[in-house]
Formats: C-alpha cells, sequence, structure tokens
C-alpha cells in the first residue's frame, strides 16, 4: 500500500513486467504479484513485492489491479475464465465493487471491450492502458501509456500509472487506448521498413551505413526507428527489445482492426508479411529490427557488421562477395548465407 491507500496487484511479469513492478515500489507500492512461471514471481519477490497463488488471491488484495499479458486470450484466461480454464482462479472472482482492472496489454479493442462489460456487472472499472517504450521505457519509467476508459478512473490511477510511465494520455472510451496502440504499431512497422530500405540502398550504394545514419537522422527523416533501431541494425545486433513474435500479434490485431472498419492498411500487410520468413526461419525471439535481414535477401546485400565488402564477386555473389543461397533452378534466394547471426 502507498501513500494514497491504494493496494495494488500486478498480473504478468516478462520482459516489461518486472521493471514495471520495480519502478512500482520504488514509489512506495508493494503490489501483490502473479505470473504463470516462477522467475519473474521470484524476481519480484525479491524486490519487495508479495506472492499472490492465483490472479484471484492477487485480485483480493489489491484496489487496482494491473494486467500486462501477451494476446487477447491471456487476459481474458486471467480475468475472466481462470489459468487453465479453472473459473475459481480467476480474478473476476476476487475484484471488490468500486476495484479497477488497469489492462497495460496489447490486445483487440473488441475484446476489450467484451471484458469490460463483464467487469462493470460487478461494479468493476476497466482502463485499457497499453504501452509504448519497450524494456528500455520500462526499466526507465518512462513508457508511453495510451488510456481509454473513464476519465474519473483514470485520474484515480494516474499517481499509480505515473510510476512506470512518463506520457499518459487519455484517448477515449473503453477500448480508445488499444485502438491508439494499433496505430503506434502501424506508424513504427513503416517507420522500420522505411529504415532498413535506407541501409540496404546506402551499403550496395558503397556508402557506409552509419555515416549515412549520421548525415539523415537530424533531418526530416529522423525518427525513434532510425536513431534507436538504425544504429543496431548496421552493427548487425538482432537482439530484442522487442520481439517479432509479438510484433507480429500487434500487426495482426491491426490488420483485423482496418477490417472491422473497412480501412485498408497495405504497408502494414507487406510488413507483416515479410515477418512471416524471419518466423519460417525460427527468429521470432529475435527483435524487430531483424527485419533488416529480409529486406537484405530481397537485394542480395549485407548491412554493416565485420567483414563487408571481402571482394570475390563471383558467381552466386552479391555485391560485396557475400555468396547468397540459390533457389530453385539456380535463381538467387532470398536470404544472405550469412545472414543469421
Amino acid at each position: 500500500m502507498a501513500a494514497n491507500g491504494e493496494r495494488v496487484g500486478f498480473i504478468g511479469l516478462g520482459i516489461m513486467g518486472v521493471p514495471m513492478v520495480a519502478n512500482l515500489i520504488g514509489a512506495g507500492y508493494m503490489p501483490t504479484v502473479w505470473n504463470r512461471s516462477r522467475p519473474g514471481v521470484d524476481a519480484c519477490v525479491a524486490l519487495g513485492a508479495t506472492a499472490g497463488e492465483s490472479p484471484r488471491a492477487v485480485a483480493e488484495a489489491s484496489d487496482v489491479l494491473i494486467t500486462i499479458v501477451t494476446d487477447s486470450g491471456d487476459v481474458r484466461e486471467v480475468l475472466i475464465d481462470g489459468p487453465g480454464g479453472v473459473a475459481e482462479r480467476a480474478a473476476i472472482g476476487g475484484l471488490a465493487a468500486g476495484s479497477v482492472v488497469v489492462d497495460m496489454s496489447t490486445i483487440s479493442p473488441v475484446v476489450t471491450r467484451e471484458i469490460g462489460e463483464r467487469l462493470a456487472a460487478r461494479g468493476v472499472e476497466l482502463l485499457d492502458a497499453p504501452v509504448s517504450g519497450g524494456d528500455t521505457g520500462a526499466k526507465a519509467g518512462t513508457l508511453s501509456i495510451m488510456v481509454g476508459g473513464e476519465a474519473e478512473a483514470l485520474e484515480r490511477c494516474r499517481p499509480i500509472l505515473e510510476a512506470m510511465g512518463q506520457t499518459i494520455t487519455h484517448c477515449g472510451p473503453s477500448g480508445a487506448g488499444q485502438t491508439v496502440k494499433l496505430c503506434n504499431q502501424v506508424a513504427i512497422a513503416g517507420a522500420l521498413l522505411g529504415v532498413c530500405e535506407a541501409l540496404a540502398l546506402a551499403e550496395k550504394s558503397g556508402v557506409d551505413a552509419e555515416r549515412m545514419l549520421e548525415a539523415i537522422s537530424a533531418g526530416a527523416a529522423g525518427s525513434w526507428q532510425l536513431s534507436n533501431l538504425g544504429p543496431r541494425i548496421a552493427a548487425r545486433d538482432f537482439a530484442p527489445g522487442f520481439m517479432i513474435r509479438l510484433m507480429q500479434k500487434d500487426l495482426r490485431l491491426a490488420l483485423e482492426a482496418g477490417e472491422d472498419v473497412r480501412q485498408p492498411l497495405p504497408n502494414t500487410s507487406l510488413v507483416h508479411q515479410l515477418y512471416y520468413q524471419l518466423q519460417a526461419e525460427g527468429a521470432e525471439g529475435e527483435g524487430t529490427q531483424a527485419l533488416a535481414r529480409v529486406v537484405e535477401g530481397l537485394g542480395a546485400t549485407r548491412i554493416g557488421g565485420v567483414g563487408r565488402r571481402r571482394g570475390g564477386g563471383g558467381a552466386g555473389a552479391g555485391m560485396d562477395g557475400w555468396a547468397v543461397k540459390r533457389g530453385v533452378g539456380g535463381g538467387a534466394g532470398q536470404i544472405p548465407a550469412r545472414g543469421r547471426e
């Protein structure tokens, strides 16, 4: 319990959840926590949190219950259906009238509204409050939080959200926060594809990738994707800040939302398809910046990394001497032979 008297519960202790709990503890809250696997729980208990034996137990110990899990079905499971379909363990059974659920997952706006209706029948408010900023923002407490739901519930929860985020925006009624988060992912997808294409064009034209990034970052092309992921691509660092499998889930939700309102999203659809290639390679646990490897393959080039321009240029080699896989009939395939690192 913190100075404002609110008891906080937290469900979902992954790459985002653990540092978010750490920031809540730093702000004076002592959350009760639950996760499907134990390591996240142990990490939070070591910081001062209390472990709950089920989502329902966490809800019973909370005035404000925060969830941040993977997909729509996961939110429904912990809040309504119960882990493993055991309804008695679901959070809804432990939520008292007058409490608030803050779902910080990225899920379907339609499912958000459905869950909100179920909770409202028990006198419980739901705020959909997905976040942007990745694990870096979660650790620093600088997340951008997009909130849908009643303004009064947001103001009640604002001190809690301020412990985890820097920018908190009320986007509208229930589901609006999720819609805005999907807009965020649509914008990211387009920007990241542009960064990958620019890097590939520079390299294949004989211009150093890092020099190109330095030249354009301060101009009209500047973006978070360019400044943060551009250098990582040039260094061939594909470690995840945000994993491909999670981005694919978000892009799927965005495309479904577009279909619901008859809004074409051609660029989003393209990026979604390109990521399928990386998933087929088993790379869905890599960072979203690995999209660059697909773009490389389309032009048989290689961005950055040690050993560029090794010369050679014989049959089966790209412009800088990197061999490419041969497809059926001897044509150049899409994946540089040393593209996975």
